[in-house]
């Protein structure tokens, strides 16, 4: 009977299957990296809104405290997008036919809520309550970046379930005092753990790691 394999065609067969499952490893490992990345994150990247709001003037420049505009932050699991009437307050006196602003009168005289762009959008099976976090004195710029540095709003941090871990794991790193929860220029201090754990005892903070903490 002849031979219709070579000598070498079992080494061959190895080959192709090591290289097989490396190419596998590797596309799997280009995969995880993807959905990390800020590519797909989209973190630090600017998102256009149906009127360039500023933090970066609101905030940084004139000094608008959080709560003047988001309301609901410190009662409901949900910070709620400023109403029109809140930007009114200011803009039915000043800068009143400024062209950039026409949709917020054009929202104000009709009802119609403005469409504004959703940055910091979690999936829908992750529960997040911000007045939890407020009251167990994580500050806004923990998780939001300086936002008083920010001309148009960006993602400051990935928002994946690592980064929310780190929190749970360890949140003596990043709790402050609760007064300073709403200050975007607080700087840790030198003794930060020392005080995070203070706080985390005062404030009795628990490290929640459960998948139902957050995904009910």
């Amino acid at each position: 009977m002849p031979q219709f394999f070579s000598r070498n065609a079992n080494s061959v067969a190895r080959l192709s299957l090591l290289g097989i499952v490396g190419a596998v490893g590797a596309l799997a490992c280009y995969g995880y990296w993807i959905q990390g990345s800020h590519y797909e994150t989209r973190q630090g990247e600017p998102r256009e809104q149906p009127v360039p709001f500023s933090h970066d003037h609101h905030v940084g420049g004139l000094g608008l405290d959080c709560r003047y505009c988001h309301t609901t932050v410190e009662t409901s699991s949900f910070a709620n997008i400023p109403a029109t009437k809140i930007c009114m307050n200011c803009h039915s006196q000043m800068w009143t036919v400024a062209a950039e602003l026409e949709p917020v009168r054009q929202s104000y005289r009709t009802g119609k809520s403005i469409q504004w762009t959703r940055v910091h959008d979690l999936p829908d099976f992750v529960y997040f309550d911000h007045s939890v976090h407020v009251r167990k004195g994580i500050g806004c710029s923990t998780c939001h970046g300086r936002v008083d540095r920010m001309p148009l709003t960006w993602q400051a941090e990935s928002l994946r379930m690592k980064w929310c871990l780190d929190c749970h794991r360890d949140p003596a790193q990043f709790v402050r005092p609760r007064d300073q929860v709403f200050n975007m220029a607080y700087t840790p201090p030198s003794d930060q753990l020392a005080l995070g754990k203070q706080l985390v005892s005062e404030y009795r903070i628990i490290s929640r790691t459960s998948c139902s903490t957050c995904h009910r």
